[in-house]
């Protein structure tokens, strides 16, 4: 059985954001075509992400530190795709930088907060999340505005999809049964969701 799980985690983590590196590299191809500075800044950001998502993305656990550098270079490369008319804030409230945490656990929640928030407007988008980590529990929430046709019109054309969301819901079954609260809400154009897990 614990084979079994084992297995389909690592799954769940072969499943996270290949279409994240297909679009930084197409705007990777579009900042070299033009010969923009910004080139080997985004060259260097994908080298470590893909270094971190193929490697300690394979491991059981990786420091909250390593964790968090991730997520800040995705935030950075979408910045820069998105040309930084992205208002995010990034609260960060750490006990021990060298924690162990099971790695790419909160990606899917953020690229969500892109995907279906922030490429569905065309003006003012904003992400704010919050990550928390000590001893005894973990939390991480997020919230995103969004064009509520703009997102049903892309479900329509891509399909329901869900893979995102369901992937986090089966990862915290799976890495903390019973132990785990995940909560989402839209309220008029605002997603939030949360997710809080106890270590005690």
């Amino acid at each position: 059985q614990q084979e079994t799980l084992k297995a389909e985690l690592n799954l769940l983590k072969s499943q996270i954001n290949p279409h994240f590196f297909f679009n930084t590299l197409n705007n990777l191809y579009g900042l070299a075509i033009a010969k923009s500075d910004l080139a080997p800044e985004v060259i260097h950001k994908l080298a470590q992400m893909m270094r971190f998502t193929i490697y300690d993305g394979r491991k059981d656990s990786v420091s909250v530190a390593e964790e968090i550098a991730y997520l800040e270079n995705f935030i950075e490369l979408n910045q820069i795709r998105q040309q930084h008319r992205i208002a995010i804030q990034f609260h960060q409230s750490i006990e021990n930088p060298e924690q162990r945490i099971p790695p790419l656990l909160f990606i899917n929640l953020l690229e969500n907060s892109f995907k279906h928030g922030v490429e569905t407007l065309s003006a003012e988008p904003f992400i704010e999340f919050t990550l928390s980590t000590n001893s005894k529990a973990i939390s991480f929430a997020i919230e995103n505005n969004f064009d509520a046709q703009v997102l049903e019109k892309n479900k329509r054309q891509r399909g329901q999809g869900g893979l995102g969301t369901e992937n986090v819901q089966r990862r915290l079954a799976l890495l903390f049964p019973n132990k785990h609260q995940y909560r989402s809400e839209t309220i008029g154009n605002r997603y939030r969701a949360v997710v809080q897990i106890d270590l005690s």
